[in-house]
């Protein structure tokens, strides 16, 4: 039975009202049934004496209906957690998206439950449920570069390449000044030897500074020396690409980026050099301070110190860890 908490009738009494058209005047009716005279028309014309839905008929979302089914399909093909998907859907659906508004979305469709998203597909194909990010191992990091703004004292063009492992959310990053390949395996170097965990894995884009295995437009040829391979190679870390046209897959240091681009827009630099501190203050923050849901509310450092203690063959070096921000 449908009645709301604070309803003066109930379903039978709002039959009786329904019955005593005819027998009793409105006002004759208000008075018996201790009612107001809206309340008597109200149950009169109505056929069906439960209270309907508070929902209105016509909802004011976000998204076009295109869009929606968009992002639902993608939720469903690819099972990516709620903010994986919000990364991917604001940067090719609508960058206004809220948190929010897309798991509204989700629960509209039905598809806000990614267990039985993950049951539904294991029924119609068979398959095993998919790795997600928790049961990786430290040592798999995604890599990729994100354009800074220019400064009004420079006019030199900036980027911010970024390294998070998969299982921890540690980062690394520094700001550079050119794509170049050679750039990239300099950063790579880097990563590797201040990253407290053997690094197994990186995955990165089909950017022309990562490699040259893979071009949409079949321009380039693989030729076996690409430097950022073969600094992978030097380091015995095994190099992965996404797919083409599947950014998604690289949501994780999307999702990272997103937070620099609200530290940039939040702030005023008066200059390059203001904006490469401000990002290396926030490094520190992010890797020691930022408590993390899918970390089990630990920051990263703490997550990588737990690592540590439960498999200590994976680090080459000892985890350290800030107690208060530095001043």
């Amino acid at each position: 039975m449908n009645v709301h908490r604070n309803a003066r009738t109930t379903p039978k009494t709002r039959e009786e009202i329904h019955a005593s058209k005819g027998h009793m005047t409105i006002d004759v009716a208000a008075k018996h049934f201790n009612v107001s005279r809206g309340t008597i028309i109200k149950w009169r014309k109505r056929k069906n004496f439960n209270d309907k839905s508070h929902r209105p008929n016509r909802l004011n979302t976000a998204l076009l209906p295109v869009q929606e089914a968009i992002i639902v399909e993608l939720r469903r093909t690819l099972l990516l957690t709620l903010d994986d998907l919000l990364v991917v859907s604001r940067e090719f659906v609508d960058k206004t998206l809220s948190r929010s508004s897309l798991l509204r979305l989700l629960k509209r469709h039905g598809a806000n439950r990614l267990s039985q998203l993950y049951a539904e597909q294991s029924e119609s194909s068979g398959a095993k449920k998919p790795k997600t990010f928790k049961d990786y191992e430290p040592g798999y990091l995604h890599v990729d570069i994100k354009y800074l703004p220019n400064m009004p004292d420079d006019t030199q063009k900036r980027y911010l390449l970024v390294g998070i492992d998969r299982a921890t959310r540690w980062v690394y990053m520094e700001v550079i000044t050119d794509k170049t390949a050679k750039t990239a395996a300099k950063f790579i170097k880097t990563l590797a030897n201040k990253c407290p965990v053997k690094i197994t894995k990186i995955l990165t884009d089909n950017g022309k500074e990562f490699t040259d295995r893979f071009c949409v437009t079949g321009e380039r040829e693989p030729t076996g020396n690409h430097l950022f391979d073969k600094m992978c190679d030097s380091l015995t870390i095994e190099h992965r690409l996404i797919p083409a046209k599947h950014p998604q897959t690289n949501g994780m240091v999307e999702r990272f980026n997103g937070r620099i681009s609200q530290v940039i827009k939040s702030t005023y630099f008066a200059s390059a050099e203001e904006m490469e501190t401000t990002l290396k203050r926030y490094l520190i923050t992010y890797n020691h301070h930022v408590i993390q849901r899918n970390l089990g509310h630990l920051t990263p450092i703490q997550s990588m110190k737990q690592w540590q203690l439960d498999k200590p063959d994976l680090f080459k070096k000892k985890v350290y860890n800030h107690a208060v921000l530095d001043t």
